[in-house]
């Protein structure tokens, strides 16, 4: 599964180049919650959308207790900002619903991920090898770049980092997660589902500037109203151009 955690400045701390520390309490009601425990291997993304800042980070939980959860790092690295959008970002007085359990894309999801341009992913390989992990990774384009075909979300793959690491995980395991945030609301709409890589062909050739593309078979979803007292701002946005390759 694939979530959002938040705090105040400084809530990620780093007290050596192998530990993650996060203090963050964890919401009972988050679907991910059941994954977050001692011994479970972890995917990280720390972003700062204010400044399209991004480091990854994969490895083990070494403890979650106290309000904090502790992370072993096996590996680290950073990712461009290629197509994260810049946004301000500001707390907000939330009141959080009771999660929503969602058997496929009801309405309101079709809509939240229509109008989306940006997303998370959650992918897996070799998960219980000393070489497997999870990962976790920012998807980005311009409104509408995520289409929809009954459950099914067709995701086009724009050039990148040419690290392959999402990709090279759903060619080993196409189980993954998707996690979209409305930035206006707080609310979190978690998706659970099955992969397929599309390679080349005209279905590709239709998606501007896409190198290929994978669809996302949706088995199941939640939905989080009000999950996140943080509210983002738009403060310009960028398209694949202005970034650095």
């Amino acid at each position: 599964m694939a979530t959002i955690l938040e705090g105040e400045p400084g809530f990620v701390a780093a007290p050596d180049p192998w530990t993650l520390r996060i203090a963050a309490a964890l919401d009972g009601s988050d679907p991910a919650r059941a994954a977050l425990v001692a011994g479970a291997p972890a995917g990280v993304l720390g972003i700062d959308l204010a400044t399209r800042r991004r480091n990854r980070a994969n490895g083990v939980i070494a403890s979650v207790q106290g309000g904090e959860i502790v992370v072993d790092v096996r590996q680290s690295f950073g990712n461009c900002p290629k197509y994260i959008q810049p946004r301000e970002v500001q707390r907000a007085p939330t009141e959080s619903g009771p999660v929503e359990a969602l058997r496929g894309l009801d309405r309101g999801a079709a809509e939240t991920v229509a109008a989306t341009d940006t997303f998370f992913i959650a992918s897996a390989a070799r998960a219980g090898e000393p070489a497997g992990g999870v990962d976790v990774s920012h998807r980005g384009g311009p409104p509408g770049f995520v289409r929809i075909e009954g459950e099914t979300l067709i995701v086009p793959d724009f050039t990148g980092n040419r690290y392959f690491n999402t990709l090279g995980n759903l060619v080993a395991n196409p189980r993954a997660a998707l996690l979209f945030v409305d930035f206006e609301q707080g609310d979190v709409l978690h998706l659970r589902g099955t992969t397929e890589i599309v390679w080349d062909g005209p279905e590709v050739r239709r998606f501007a500037g896409a190198e290929r593309l994978w669809r996302f078979r949706v088995e199941r979803g939640w939905r989080r109203r009000g999950a996140l007292p943080l509210r983002w701002s738009l403060r310009a946005r960028t398209t694949a151009a202005q970034a650095p390759r």
